[in-house]
């Protein structure tokens, strides 16, 4: 792999905080290895059992990704020491009106940050480094991950404009890294985007595993498959606890590998002879956009970008040799009008119908280079996510109003997920026979019916522990429990303000989105008990004003009593007249309407 910029800035593992070899014989982290390696998931195996021993205590706390889907952040803890696995964003619902983004909360981190030694990342999804400029902007400790991710958190990292002060660490696969201690071992797995890995964290109390986010996939587009022999040979050697990815917990069977969308891509684009076809998908599927490269260049067609995101993603993926584009596939995206349509391809974000992305603006006619025409040929190669679908299938609609052909969820297999359904998840579970199993990454529903799984192939329900974000998971080598809890939750992240949006705020808004707002002003001469100046009426998102003219006459009314009455009782406390008003009016307006809109009173003084 060719040297990139990128590589100056990372710091090649292999010196004073890396180890590529296993552990001497008899050190603390040798030692941490045969902590747990007694025990047998499964009484039916015929492997010797011996009692563990009492050890250092080890706490587990995850701050994110349980009982949700994203911002997955967990605090693995020892002594005086502390790691950070993952540290991820999660999208704002429909509650969260004019909410960017939602990250952890980082108090118990700050609370703790002399202990803190590290991050260590699985992959470079936004769920798993989205807060990751957030985190680095208070806690400057190294970041340790694999080069594509790294190369990722790069460019997050310049746009915050801290990158020249960040510590990146770059780490291949079986390398382990020393963090006080404890040592995490990276060991690659398969997922939907290259370069992810899972960790084995060799602690004073035994070994922990942690798949990270991952699918067993036998013929990758890139990359080895999943390092199932290491995993097993952890298991062999005995692993006190496992941490495991959810997501798919309640799909059986297997899941299809990435090559199974590549041959629907070829049968696609023979379907679209004589058209142009758009392609939206993940912009990180990198994997993905590796098939629709070969693919365009197969049929002979240009490919052009279209997304900031993906833009990006792709220019990383080029310039570390994770995506091969041959010379000259790739034009401008100014330059599409110059090619017939059966010789273009266009690749873009939108895949989840978001209201920015290019695919939305495409079908809405808002896209500046890219007009969509009967001559294209559509291709969502994503699943919606839910609570997306809605947006998803206003876009389809769009696209087939101005002719174009649209294909889209299960009509081909034009999307496969990355992560493990039950018999995977039984395989990683049976060859790392763990003494306790902690399902993470998943909503409670997906982390029950992982607890399911586990049952079924011989894990005690009671070794079987379902937490939740703050929740302190306490182990000592032999037991494991729940503790205690820790300060835990999310922070709203709007424009530039980080953690200034919060429950009021977002109440308040809701309430505008809901109801609307009247602003109610009046101009009072304290002295002589007069009303000099209105009260005057301004309505935003209620009623129109021109066609509710008798109503708002009315209100006035109530005002100007509400006010003459306080005058003449000598109220002077102005906090009470303006409660006053606001109660008299919103009770008038929820009479006449069933409405509460935001009232908010202003009086001034002359």
């Amino acid at each position: 792999m060719k040297k990139s910029s990128s590589d100056r800035r990372f710091k090649l593992s292999g010196k004073r905080d890396v180890k590529s070899k296993t552990p001497v014989r008899g050190s603390r982290t040798e030692r941490s290895r045969t902590a747990s390696e007694t025990y047998s998931a499964d009484p039916r195996r015929s492997r010797t059992v011996r009692e563990p021993q009492r050890r250092t205590p080890v706490k587990i706390i995850p701050l994110g990704g349980l009982n949700e889907i994203g911002k997955n952040f967990t605090v693995i803890e020892c002594a005086n020491d502390m790691l950070i696995i993952d540290c991820g964003l999660a999208f704002p619902d429909s509650e969260m009106l004019g909410v960017d983004i939602v990250i952890p909360d980082f108090t118990y981190v700050e609370q703790n940050k002399d202990k803190l030694r590290g991050v260590v990342i699985t992959h470079g999804h936004e769920d798993h480094i989205g807060g990751l400029p957030y985190f680095l902007k208070k806690f400057n400790v190294p970041c340790y991950g694999t080069p594509l991710t790294l190369g990722l958190l790069e460019g997050k990292l310049r746009e915050h404009d801290i990158l020249d002060s960040c510590k990146l660490n770059v780490v291949t696969p079986r390398q382990t890294v020393k963090l006080g201690c404890m040592a995490v071992e990276f060991i690659r797995v398969n997922h939907s985007i290259p370069d992810a890995v899972g960790f084995a964290i060799h602690t004073p109390a035994g070994v922990l595993v942690h798949t990270g986010d991952f699918k067993v996939d036998y013929t990758p587009i890139q990359g080895g498959i999943i390092d199932l022999a290491r995993f097993a040979e952890l298991g062999n050697k005995g692993v006190l606890a496992l941490m495991s990815d959810s997501t798919n917990s309640e799909r059986p069977g297997f899941t299809m590998s990435e090559r199974k969308v590549g041959d629907s891509f070829e049968k696609l684009f023979a379907k679209a002879d004589g058209k142009r076809v758009i392609i939206a998908t993940f912009a990180s599927n990198v994997h993905r956009v590796q098939q629709i490269v070969n693919q365009a260049d197969a049929t002979g067609r240009k490919l052009a970008v279209s997304g900031r995101s993906m833009v990006n993603v792709i220019g990383v993926g080029i310039e570390l040799g994770y995506l091969k584009v041959p010379d000259g596939l790739l034009v401008d995206i100014e330059q599409v009008g110059q090619y017939p349509p059966e010789k273009m391809c266009i690749v873009t974000t939108g895949s989840q119908g978001e209201p920015m992305s290019a695919l939305t603006r495409m079908a809405m006619g808002e896209h500046r280079q890219v007009s969509v025409t009967p001559n294209d040929f559509v291709i969502i190669s994503a699943k919606p996510i839910p609570g997306n679908e809605k947006f998803v299938t206003r876009v389809v609609n769009e696209l087939m109003k101005l002719g174009s052909e649209v294909v889209y969820e299960d009509m081909y297999d034009v999307h496969v997920s990355g992560h493990a359904c039950q018999e995977e998840q039984k395989l990683m579970l049976s060859i790392i026979k763990p003494r306790f199993f902690i399902p993470v990454h998943g909503e409670y529903k997906h982390l029950m019916k992982h607890k399911a799984t586990a049952m079924s192939v011989g894990i005690p329900e009671e070794r079987i522990i379902i937490a939740d974000i703050g929740s302190v998971i306490e182990t000592d080598g032999v037991d494991m429990k729940i503790t205690g809890t820790v300060p835990a939750g999310r922070v709203l992240v709007d424009g530039l303000g980080v953690g200034d949006v919060g429950s009021i705020v977002l109440r308040d808004r809701k309430k505008l989105a809901e109801d609307g707002l009247i602003i109610a002003v009046a101009t009072i001469d304290r002295e002589a008990g007069l009303i000099l100046a209105g009260p005057d009426i301004v309505s935003r998102g209620f009623v129109y004003v021109r066609e509710s003219e008798e109503l708002m006459d009315e209100a006035k009314k109530v005002l100007t009593d509400t006010l003459d009455d306080c005058l003449d009782r000598g109220m002077h406390e102005w906090n009470a007249i303006k409660g006053r008003m606001k109660d008299n009016l919103s009770d008038f307006i929820y009479q006449r309407t069933k409405r509460t809109p935001m009232i908010l009173p202003i009086i001034m003084e002359i």
